[in-house]
C-alpha cells in the first residue's frame, strides 16, 4: 500500500461527513433538501394503499405509455396533499398501486385520485397569481369552496383544444421552449384573443392552480406558438406533459383501498432493530475473539459501513420499509463475509512462510475473485427482484432489492478502502514472531 495515510485521511473525511448527515437534522446540501429523519415506508409508519385499475372495456387497449403518464399525473396531484414519499407504481398491464405513508385522511386521498383534472387557458388580465393560490374560473365551478373570495375570470380555451405539444430548442438563446398546436376551432379563438391582448398574460390553470403564466408577445394566427421561460429540459418536458394530459389519458377506478396502522409497524421496526443489533454484536464478538487485530479492523470497517449506508439512504432518499431493513441486515452480514475471506487468505499466506507485510499486501488481491463472484451474484439477484417488484407493484420486494444492492456496493468499497488500510496500519510495526499471537495464524 503506497498511500496508507492519505487513505486514512479520506476515510476520516467520509466518515465525518456521513455522521454529520446521519445526525437528525434538516439538510440543505448541493441544492438538495432532506428532512431530519429517514423516510419510513408504509409498513413502518402506517398510511394508505390504493389499487387503481383502467376503467375501460375489453376492446380498448391500454398502453404502457398511458399508464406511466397517468402515474406521473397522479403523483403530481398527490404531492399537493403534503404526503411525504408518496409512491405510485405501474402494476401489470392495467393497474397502478398507490402508497401514502403517514396519510390517514381516507376521503382526502380518494377524492384527489378520483379527480379527472382540467386544463384551462384563462384571461387573468395583468393580475399575478402565485402557483400555490387556488383560483376559480368559469370553466371549473367546483373549485368555488377552495377559491372562496377570489375573482372569477374568463376561460378562453381548455386542454381539449390542444392538438400537439412538444419541447423544442430555441437556437437563438440556446434554451428549450414548449411548442403547441391547437385544433382548428381552438386556433381561431386563440388568434382573436392574442390579437387583442398583446403584451398581456395568459394563465394556464390545472385543477384550479396556476402552472404557467406566459406573456403574449404577438398575435398567434395559426394556432401554433411557443411558451418561453427559464426552462430546463426537464421542466419544459414536465410542462409539456401537463399541457398534453391536463386530464388523465385513461379513466381509472379504485378497485381496493386499505388503511395500514402504525402500531404494527413500530413493533416490527423495534423487534427488527433489536434482532439486528444482537446479531451484529455477536458477529463483532466472534471477529474480535477469532481474528484478533484483523477483527478490530473489521469491526471499525462495519461501523464506517453503517454510517455511510444510512447517509446514502437519507440523501437519495431511500424509503425504508421492513423489507428494506432485512436487506440492510443481510448486506451487513455480507460485509463481514468479505473480511473473513481476506483474513483467511492472510492466514494461508503466513502459513506458507510469507512475512506479515507480504501476507497483508496479498490477502486482498488473492481473495478478490471469491469476493467478486459472491457479490456479483447478489447484485444480479437484486436486479431481478427489482424488475419483478416494479412490474407487479410489489413494493416489499422492490425495497428489499434496492437496499440489498446499495449494501453490496457500499460494503465492497468499505472492505477495499477501510479494511485494507486499517489492516496495513495495525500490522505495519508488528514483529514477525508475534503473528500467531495477534493474527490468529
Amino acid at each position: 500500500m503506497k498511500r496508507p495515510y492519505l487513505n486514512l485521511l479520506i476515510i476520516i473525511v467520509i466518515f465525518a461527513a456521513a455522521v454529520y448527515i446521519d445526525i437528525p437534522h434538516e439538510i440543505d446540501l448541493f441544492g438538495l433538501h432532506r428532512p431530519a429523519g429517514l423516510n419510513l415506508g408504509l409498513d413502518l409508519q402506517g398510511g394508505m394503499q390504493v389499487l387503481l385499475e383502467a376503467d375501460t372495456d375489453s376492446s380498448t387497449e391500454v398502453t404502457a405509455e398511458q399508464l406511466d403518464i397517468a402515474r406521473q399525473i397522479l403523483e403530481n396531484r398527490s404531492n399537493g396533499l403534503g404526503v411525504s414519499e408518496v409512491v405510485f407504481q405501474v402494476a401489470g398491464e392495467n393497474r397502478i398501486v398507490a402508497e401514502f405513508p403517514g396519510m390517514t385522511n381516507t376521503e382526502e386521498v380518494l377524492d384527489t385520485l378520483k379527480e379527472t383534472g382540467m386544463l384551462e387557458f384563462v384571461d387573468t388580465g395583468d393580475q399575478y397569481f402565485d402557483p400555490d393560490t387556488p383560483i376559480l374560473t368559469d370553466g371549473r365551478s367546483e373549485t368555488a369552496e377552495a377559491a372562496e373570495g377570489q375573482t372569477v375570470y374568463h376561460t378562453i380555451l381548455t386542454g381539449a383544444d390542444l392538438k400537439n405539444v412538444g419541447v423544442q430548442m430555441y437556437e437563438q438563446r440556446n434554451m428549450p421552449v414548449v411548442a403547441f398546436e391547437m385544433t382548428d376551432e381552438g386556433g381561431k379563438i386563440f388568434a382573436e384573443h392574442t390579437r387583442q391582448n398583446i403584451g398581456r398574460f395568459v394563465t394556464l390553470v390545472l385543477d384550479g392552480r396556476v402552472i404557467s403564466r406566459p406573456r403574449i408577445n404577438s398575435e398567434i394566427p395559426n394556432g401554433q406558438g411557443v411558451i418561453e421561460g427559464n426552462f430546463t429540459v426537464e421542466s419544459a418536458n414536465a410542462l409539456a406533459v401537463q399541457l398534453t394530459y391536463g386530464s388523465l389519458p385513461i379513466p381509472l377506478k379504485i378497485v381496493e383501498y386499505k388503511k395500514i396502522g402504525a402500531t404494527l409497524g413500530e413493533d416490527s421496526l423495534s423487534k427488527s432493530l433489536t434482532a439486528g443489533l444482537i446479531g451484529l454484536g455477536l458477529a463483532a464478538l466472534f471477529m474480535l475473539i477469532y481474528y484478533r487485530v484483523p477483527g478490530i479492523a473489521a469491526v471499525l470497517a462495519i461501523v464506517f459501513y453503517g454510517a455511510v449506508t444510512f447517509a446514502v439512504y437519507k440523501m437519495i432518499p431511500v424509503t425504508l420499509s421492513l423489507s428494506g431493513i432485512a436487506g440492510l441486515l443481510l448486506t451487513t452480514g455480507g460485509a463481514f463475509d468479505s473480511n473473513v475471506l481476506m483474513f483467511e487468505r492472510l492466514k494461508e499466506e503466513l502459513r506458507e512462510g510469507k512475512t506479515i507485510a507480504q501476507a497483508v499486501s496479498l490477502c486482498w488481491p488473492r481473495a478478490w475473485s471469491s469476493i467478486r463472484d459472491s457479490n456479483a451474484a447478489t447484485l444480479i439477484t437484486s436486479a431481478i427482484l427489482f424488475y419483478f417488484g416494479s412490474s407487479f407493484g410489489a413494493t416489499i420486494v422492490k425495497g428489499f432489492a434496492v437496499t440489498l444492492a446499495l449494501g453490496v456496493v457500499i460494503s465492497l468499497l468499505t472492505t477495499w478502502l477501510v479494511t485494507r488500510t486499517l489492516l496495513y496500519l495495525f500490522t505495519k510495526n508488528m514483529k514477525q514472531e508475534d503473528h500467531e499471537k495477534w493474527l490468529s495464524a
